[in-house]
């Protein structure tokens, strides 16, 4: 493997389409056609990207090539550059033996053709060639009809190989899709304990999220990280005393002894992370006349705050979906905080969303606030838990939603975090601000029958989330 290659990196598949019958008829067409698509390649590597780039296809027999040095190579996506008018023979059996998501590249060398120097060439034979240097545009309608008569999803980008920002943008939000779908791909998840009892909207299919995003689901057992817990030395818990101070605001009322117990449960958590190698983690336990499974149980929040910061997101009360929606936004580099409907403030138009332990700390609006709790509402015990808002400024809602038939949707709303007062009660809690209006948020986000729980992350990123969603063949619906 190449130096500085992982192979967790996305891989990304390139092929430019021509006609092999042009080339003795117009001299230093192909080789200026290569380079287009040379260009192209350099515009689609990025860290963490690997271009497979199998050059210009101008043949039936390439491109049957082409689709096995694909299928060998395992890439994620297949991007087409059209250089110029070509049979769509020379494409589809590309596409169809790599049987991956394609997007159809349609762009051209520059904005527009120089008309004057073009029509000062004189030979008509060499204004053709130059023609056929610009003629992305003509075989799209082509290859667009075979795909659909092959059953073939496919997408576009249409502008200029450079100077292009809205083209830029569409291959960046692409790639970043593929990206995450391929992280989605290879996730390990873990799921602790049990559902919280009557929670009906909450308790998942784990065939269908494997079916639907791909990965592996690791069903762990409390009385693991217990076992971990017990193993912890006191040097280590308060080595993780001292990193807690370093990145969160203990408040001065927290109990030394709490501030252990959260500590020791941290270590511990990180271990089980580690041992199953998880990218994420859904739980949720009781554990009542188990004094070790409830101690460990209680003290989970600083804990599982610190692991979402780091990436390995955590969603509590089980939520599995949610999980998912969490590890989804925080891929796209968003965050993805737990989160739910707390209030409703009409009289400023604002819902105010939060949910009690886990928060993601990496996206707080300043340090995160570490309070003492007498009580956990609904749940046993008692212990530290995290106060935070989410940064001011544009944020993105999203719901991993299953569908009374039985299929997965993502559901997206953009909104904003604005300043104001929130509820001070040792929990996440954000004010957030909906182009709709909060009335008409709610109602419409609520039509689609997501569960109560959503994961919020900074920007607004809904145009990748659909595009997620595209690649993946499952449906998008935003509501702002």
């Amino acid at each position: 493997m190449p130096q500085g290659q992982s192979k967790n990196d996305l891989k990304v598949g390139l092929f430019g389409i021509g006609l092999d019958a042009y080339w003795p008829q117009f001299k230093g067409l192909r080789e200026k056609l290569v380079r287009y698509t040379e260009l192209v390649a350099k515009r689609l590597a990025r860290p963490g990207v690997q271009v497979v780039n199998l050059g210009l296809i101008d043949t039936p027999e390439k491109a049957s090539e082409a689709g096995h040095q694909f299928r060998r190579e395992d890439v994620d996506l297949i991007f087409l550059y059209v250089t110029t008018y070509a049979l769509s023979s020379t494409v589809l059996p590309v596409v169809r033996r790599a049987k991956v998501p394609v997007i159809i590249l349609n762009l051209s060398p520059t904005p527009a053709i120089d008309y004057e120097s073009f029509n000062r060439l004189g030979d008509r034979t060499k204004m053709t060639g130059e023609w056929l240097a610009y003629c992305q545009a003509c075989p799209v309608p082509e290859i667009a009809n075979v795909f659909r008569r092959a059953r073939i999803p496919f997408f576009q980008i249409t502008g200029t190989i450079e100077d292009d920002p809205l083209a830029s943008r569409e291959i960046e939000d692409w790639t970043d899709a593929a990206r995450v779908a391929h992280v989605m791909e290879h996730n390990r998840m873990g799921v602790m304990g049990h559902y919280y009892g009557g929670m009906l909207d909450i308790y998942s299919d784990l065939t269908l999220q494997c079916a639907t995003f791909g990965g592996h689901i690791e069903i762990i057992e409390v009385e693991e990280l217990a076992d971990l817990r017990a193993k912890v030395t006191g040097a280590e818990s308060a080595k993780r005393v001292g990193e807690i101070r370093a990145v969160m605001d203990v408040q001065p009322d927290c109990p030394e002894e709490e501030l252990v117990r959260a500590a020791k449960t941290s270590v511990a958590l990180d271990r089980l992370v580690e041992s199953h190698r998880l990218g994420s983690l859904a739980y949720y336990y009781q554990g009542t006349g188990n004094a070790d499974n409830e101690d460990a149980i209680s003290s989970t929040i600083l804990g599982t705050s610190l692991l979402t910061a780091r990436g390995i997101p955590v969603a509590g009360e089980y939520e599995v979906k949610n999980v998912q929606a969490m590890k989804i936004m925080d891929s796209f580099g968003a965050g993805g905080s737990f989160t739910e409907y707390y209030a409703v403030d009409y009289n400023d138009d604002v819902v105010l969303m939060g949910h009690d332990g886990p928060g993601h700390i990496a996206i707080a609006q300043g340090k995160t606030k570490v309070r003492p709790l007498k009580v956990y509402h609904g749940k046993v015990g008692r212990g530290l838990s995290v106060e935070m808002s989410v940064k001011r400024g544009p944020v993105t809602l999203l719901s991993v939603v299953e569908t009374g038939d039985g299929r997965i949707k993502l559901l997206v709303a953009e909104g904003e975090s604005v300043p104001g007062p929130i509820l001070e009660i040792g929990n996440t809690d954000s004010r957030y601000r909906f182009s709709i209006g909060a009335r008409n948020f709610i109602t419409q986000w609520n039509s689609h029958g997501p569960a109560h729980h959503c994961a919020v992350g900074v920007g607004n990123i809904s145009g990748k989330l659909e595009k997620l969603a595209a690649l993946l063949g499952i449906e998008c619906a935003r509501v702002c």
